[in-house]
């Protein structure tokens, strides 16, 4: 069941989402080569529970960490460790956050100082995605829509959309109805509404689409090893179009 939030819950929601932008903004900032995804993730669990709020992901299902922090061909799920970072890494960020009750999620894919013009074409295409995605995010569209966009933008650009990793509904919890593919076909799927939020996340590789699971049972790489990134806001379709309740960048 699809579970449509009031405009009141979408403002706390976005409550939730303004500290969530503040808090990738502030590990943007931070990433840098030799800082380690154990420090960002201390970082963002301090900052987040500061605001009174708590980071969404701590002991979801078992995760150990407060953020997701998946560098190069790692596509999402990654437990922060004690690893430096290298100049020329691409490094995944995802957070979540709960503010009273009510969850926002949202990724971004980070450049660790200067980046092959492969690295940063993928960037630049996931990025673009992200948008061209959300523009269908609409009352009267169809879920088919959001997914068949995604992936027209990703193939013009001969990247590769990961079809086993989807985006996903959200509200009091952090994974609601529907699953919200990067695939699909225009006007096909559960027909969009008012007071829907989807969390809207382009996956993407640079190679061909297949993953692999790691050996910790969380961590998600491309099957060929190629650079993967990972874009994500939290979004609700208003009668006025798609809102993005974790506005961490401009179209």
């Amino acid at each position: 069941m699809i579970i449509r939030k009031t405009p009141q819950q979408v403002d706390q929601m976005a409550a939730a989402g303004e500290i969530l932008v503040r808090c990738l903004k502030m590990l943007e900032a931070k990433t840098r080569a030799g800082i380690t995804t154990l420090e960002l993730d201390e970082a963002a669990e301090k900052f987040i529970r500061s605001q009174g709020a708590e980071p969404a992901f701590k002991g979801y299902r078992g995760f150990p960490g407060s953020i997701c922090a998946s560098p190069n061909s790692m596509v999402v799920h990654g437990i922060p460790d004690r690893t430096p970072l290298q100049r020329g890494d691409l490094l995944a960020i995802d957070v979540g956050v709960v503010k009273d009750g009510w969850v926002a999620d949202a990724a971004m894919t980070v450049p660790v100082g200067t980046v092959t013009a492969e690295a940063e074409k993928l960037l630049a295409v996931t990025k673009g995605a992200l948008f061209v995605g959300i523009d269908q995010a609409r009352p009267g569209n169809h879920l088919g829509d959001i997914g068949h966009a995604i992936q027209r933008h990703v193939e013009a650009e001969g990247l590769s959309v990961i079809r086993t990793l989807v985006g996903h509904g959200i509200g009091r919890e952090m994974h609601e109805e529907p699953q919200v593919p990067n695939f699909g076909e225009p006007g096909r799927g559960p027909e969009l509404e008012e007071g829907m939020v989807l969390a809207i996340e382009p996956m993407v590789n640079a190679g061909g689409p297949l993953v692999r699971m790691g050996d910790d049972g969380w961590a998600v790489y491309s099957e060929d090893d190629s650079l993967a990134a990972h874009f994500e806001f939290t979004v609700a379709i208003t009668p006025d179009g798609p809102r993005i309740l974790t506005p961490w960048h401009e179209a």
